[in-house]
């Protein structure tokens, strides 16, 4: 962009930004543009694009996005620097914001018992078991986390690694392979993705939560494969909607598949007390074959895991490389995971009050107009925009107001979907949401006047 574009208009920059982010895509460049031509591959011709990281083509369209953001005069929204814990609020260049740009949905990050059990695994453990556990060998607070996490599926085991992400990208990837398929939300989570590509599976994605859409699939295609995975979440975080498991679960029982639940956002949010979209449903834990959650939101830590069956989990353990040749969870991350699945299950009102914040902020967002898509049940709340600089735009006007929240963009979402995502904590005070909704209505009307 140049000088000249100082004397377009808001409507038109916004425009000029909705044509660069479709142009790029934020994707990686095309097979086209990495494939060199032979002529290239020979001696000093090779085209620097193949060889210095500031040339590729897709880290220069991102660098093209960055710039083209800034040439319109908005603040980069994300990767601010935050100091102490983040829980409803947060404090940020020594202001202190209502925050909703985390997944501390029941605000046990930050709590002293879960604290002072990190601190005492340090003292007697250590900060890292040094090695993978297959070669450093056990420790009992890992043992004691997965047990935990077993009862709570009503599982027979449970295996926990250090990523959440690696979790599905290892579990689905180990497990299937090119006889084999995998029908995935159209929604699904990027690792699950990664996984099924990963496994050399087929992978067919089904409309979002449409189980009809799903059985015809499996009409189709299942007696062509060995084993089908069908992947669904128990809570999607971009939308904060949930899938009609029990249907899920009949389709899986009649043509004899796996199915898998990533519970990552709906653990501590679902149930009556907590207990995730199992609970919400009265579901058995072997109704499902691979329930998969994450430490990180509301257990207070890092990793993932996976329940279900022994033999499934002893496999994992001694053959998938995510678990097998990664080092071990450490000890401080395990006791706070510990500390806060305790804490959960021995205070459900903390459940009662996420529930109650969130349905306060669905209310109040639809009575004031606001689009909160799918929203329903859960404690993450869009507020679409359909527009990826208004969004931007909207985040940080918020972010004077002492809101903060980070907008989702293309290519995240569709151009037309961009967003900003509210993640609610049972520690969101309710003025704290009136305050909030108020503040997207009147930060919108800015916007549209100035674009009007």
């Amino acid at each position: 962009m140049t000088s000249s574009d100082d004397s377009l208009s808001p409507l038109e920059k916004r425009e000029r930004l909705k044509a660069i982010l479709r142009k790029s895509g934020g994707k990686p460049a095309s097979a086209q543009a990495h494939a060199p031509q032979a002529s290239e591959t020979r001696g000093r011709t090779l085209d620097e694009r193949f060889y210095r990281f500031e040339k590729d083509p897709a880290i220069a369209a991102l660098d093209a996005q960055h710039t083209a953001v800034e040439n319109l005069g908005l603040a980069n929204p994300y990767f601010r620097l935050n100091d102490g814990v983040a829980r409803g609020t947060t404090r940020i260049e020594n202001r202190d914001f209502i925050n909703y740009a985390n997944y501390n949905y029941l605000g046990l990050c930050g709590e002293d018992r879960v604290s002072n059990a990190a601190t005492e695994a340090i003292r007697t453990a250590g900060t890292s078991v040094s090695a993978s556990r297959i070669a450093s060998g056990e420790r009992l607070v890992q043992q004691e986390l997965e047990q935990g996490l077993a009862r709570l599926y009503d599982s027979e085991d449970c295996v926990v690694f250090v990523s959440g992400h690696a979790t599905n990208v290892t579990a689905i990837g180990h497990l299937f392979g090119p006889k084999d398929l995998i029908l995935h939300d159209e929604l699904a989570h990027n690792s699950a993705i990664q996984g099924a590509q990963l496994s050399g599976a087929r992978r067919i994605p089904f409309p979002h939560n449409d189980a009809a859409a799903l059985e015809t699939l499996l009409a189709q295609h299942r007696n062509q494969h060995e084993r089908v995975l069908i992947f669904v979440e128990g809570v999607y975080s971009m939308d904060g909607d949930f899938p009609d498991l029990p249907r899920f679960v009949e389709l899986r029982n009649r043509y004899k598949t796996y199915l898998m639940v990533d519970e990552a956002h709906s653990l501590g949010v679902l149930g009556k007390t907590g207990k995730g979209i199992r609970e919400h449903f009265g579901l058995k834990g072997s109704d499902v074959d691979m329930w998969m959650g994450t430490l990180s939101k509301t257990l207070a830590s890092c990793g993932g895991y996976i329940a279900g069956s022994a033999a499934l989990v002893r496999y994992l353990k001694y053959s998938a490389p995510g678990f097998l040749f990664s080092v071990g969870i450490t000890p401080p991350n395990a006791a706070a995971s510990i500390a806060a699945l305790e804490m959960m299950q021995a205070e459900p009102e903390r459940v009662d009050h996420l529930r109650a914040r969130a349905e306060l902020f669905r209310k109040l967002a639809v009575e004031k107009g606001l689009d909160i898509g799918l929203s329903d049940g859960s404690a993450v709340v869009p507020v679409v925009i359909g527009d990826s600089m208004k969004s931007i735009a909207l985040s940080n006007i918020l972010f004077e107001s002492g809101i903060n929240v980070q907008p989702v963009l293309h290519p995240a979402v569709e151009e037309s979907e961009s967003r900003l995502r509210f993640f609610i904590s049972s520690a969101h005070t309710e003025e704290q949401v009136r305050i909030t909704v108020d503040a997207i209505v009147e930060a919108l009307d800015q916007l549209n006047g100035l674009s009007a």
